[in-house]
């Protein structure tokens, strides 16, 4: 399993552009799954062509929540790949979502903890606002949670997951949503997602620099740097 983050406002390699929002690919050996698709589409198509990842081969596009800086390559992706199926929370604007239709293209209205593949999952929507989804995948090591903007607060959508799935988490990375929070705040989530188990954490987009250190400092070397460009390879269940 592979995991590639093609969207994001932290810098990563020079051949990378970086922009707001979150977008990260997921390559398994049958499927092929694009979490969010960031504010630009532009930007989100140039970064997947410098990580080699070709936009018609993306099988699922699944869409944390309904911000700009989510959704705003979707039309990019769509006009390149018309056979992908797109799957989004029910709370998703009409608007949206009758777009999606219009184009012929397939949209799911997801249920929490449904299984869009093998080894991947959504928690479904969790209150908000707005209403958000996570992405859950299973690996040889643990599951991994990939949050989009994380705006019901990240050790929330954790617990979901945990809810959803017996065994441990291995990893929890993407959008925080910690800009603007206190130092103090920061330190009482961070060890929060350490009780539940939590091996590894990688927060970026939305997190902001305090929070990044803050994880660093309390993560040590279990902290994973995520940034534009950055790839994550993982066992599949069963692997060593």
């Amino acid at each position: 399993m592979t995991l590639t983050v093609v969207f994001d406002n932290n810098p990563g390699p020079p051949e990378y552009r970086t922009g707001w929002g979150f977008a990260c690919v997921v390559q398994l050996p049958e499927t092929t799954v694009l979490f969010d698709t960031g504010a630009d589409g532009g930007v989100l198509i140039a970064n997947m062509n410098a990580a080699g990842i070709a936009p018609d081969s993306i099988d699922i596009v699944v869409l944390s929540h309904r911000h700009g800086d989510h959704v705003g390559g979707l039309r990019n992706v769509l006009s390149l790949n018309p056979d992908v199926t797109v799957c989004v929370p029910p709370s998703f604007p009409e608007a949206i979502k009758r777009g999606v239709r219009q184009s012929g293209i397939t949209l799911v209205e997801v249920e929490p903890g449904q299984r869009l593949a093998e080894g991947v999952f959504t928690t479904g929507a969790i209150p908000g606002p707005p209403p958000e989804q996570a992405l859950v995948l299973e690996t040889g090591e643990g599951f991994v949670v990939i949050t989009g903007c994380a705006h019901p607060g990240v050790d929330r959508m954790v617990e979901v997951a945990r809810q959803q799935h017996e065994g441990e988490i291995e990893l929890v990375f993407g959008g925080f949503h910690l800009t603007g929070t206190s130092r103090a705040r920061i330190q009482e989530i961070a060890r929060s997602l350490q009780a539940m188990g939590v091996r590894r954490a990688g927060p970026c987009h939305c997190s902001g620099d305090t929070a990044r250190e803050v994880f660093a400092e309390l993560f040590g070397d279990r902290y994973v740097d995520v940034h534009v460009g950055t790839r994550l390879r993982l066992p599949l269940p069963g692997e060593e």
